[in-house]
């Protein structure tokens, strides 16, 4: 088990590796600045996954806790001075505004059957769209507006996107491995056998609301923080992120990349991101391509029917089974042997 653990840290080292190189090989803007969304939707999609893959919590109103994010670092550095001060003060309100919330809504429904959970995230999510296009005075309603980030150091300034690029990355190599390390845990345990079979679970004594408050916060914090750097990435922000169309980027990336596996969504994310930036300049080819996403819908029914458990989910399973065959056939012939 070590030895498999190992191995596959030092390849998603290896591919993180890589995605430091790719900016000296392939700088254009717009392929960095696709880049920067994958990352930024890819620690989206792991936070969804956190309630969905690992605790079977389904959430309609993901995208409040990303717009969160991106209105609180937007506000301060619109308000304030764009200093490094005010940016980690956002960063800062962003979570624990992210967390406060996401608590609260845990607390009055995760006791509750799961789709309470989901319509309450669902009604948050349209209220904070409401307060978003009404209080003009600091958001600018449906407008939205941007803001200045503080200049960088020496070279850096003169190649921000590579900056703002490799910052995402790295953030989001961090928090993969920092919540992969939550979902190894006792507690990632605990959420697991919640998901399987909650009434077993308290049968065995433990309290499943805490546990579900928990991740749930866990999870608030973790999408605010994608909120933030989406609006760091596009210096904009607009009641768009507050929309029912992000938590459904969010919920397709997760089932298509693999359920309860957070490499899954990062995966999926870069398959979304890429698919709808190639479709959509396709609209000069043919107007069909204006509709991509009736496409994008073909193309998630072919991966659901070939890929029923996700890209990563279902070649897990294929990874199993050949291993357990394998097993098998040494055992079979060890029983040859010995009679």
């Amino acid at each position: 088990m070590i030895k498999k653990i190992q191995r596959s840290t030092w390849i998603y080292l290896a591919v993180a590796f890589l995605l430091v190189l790719l900016p000296f090989f392939k700088d254009e803007r717009w392929f960095l600045f696709l880049m920067i969304q994958v990352f930024t939707f890819g620690i989206f999609a792991m936070s969804y996954d956190l309630l969905l893959g690992y605790t079977g919590i389904i959430s309609f109103g993901h995208a409040m806790f990303f717009g969160i994010g991106a209105y609180s670092v937007g506000i301060i550095l619109d308000r304030m001075e764009a200093s490094y001060t005010s940016l980690l003060i956002g960063i800062l309100v962003a979570a624990l505004l992210g967390g406060l919330v996401s608590f609260i809504a845990g607390i009055l429904t995760l006791k509750l059957k799961n789709h309470f959970y989901a319509m309450l995230t669902l009604a948050l999510a349209s209220m904070f769209l409401f307060i978003a296009e009404k209080w003009r005075s600091v958001t600018h309603g449906s407008d939205g507006f941007t803001f200045r980030l503080p200049e960088l150091p020496g070279p850096l300034e003169d190649h921000r996107n590579i900056t703002i690029y490799m910052f995402c990355l790295v953030m989001m190599v961090l928090i993969f491995f920092g919540l992969r390390r939550l979902t190894e845990s006792p507690l990632g345990k605990i959420l697991v056998a919640i998901r399987e079979n909650e009434g077993r679970v308290e049968s065995l004594g433990f309290r499943i609301m805490p546990y579900k408050v928990i991740i749930s916060v866990i999870s608030g914090v973790v999408a605010s923080f994608a909120g933030v750097l989406y609006a760091i990435s596009i210096r904009f922000v607009g009641t768009n992120v507050f929309a029912i169309d992000v938590t459904l980027d969010a919920l397709l990336m997760t089932i298509i990349g693999g359920v309860g596996t957070l490499v899954g969504p990062i995966i999926g994310a870069g398959i979304i991101e890429f698919a709808h930036h190639y479709l959509s300049s396709l609209a000069d080819v043919h107007w069909i391509f204006e509709r991509w996403i009736i496409l994008f819908g073909i193309v998630y029914i072919l991966a659901v029917i070939f890929f029923p458990a996700g890209i990563v989910g279902t070649i897990k399973a294929k990874l199993h089974k050949r291993k357990h065959r394998k097993i098998e056939a040494k055992q079979q012939n060890a029983d040859k042997m010995a009679s």
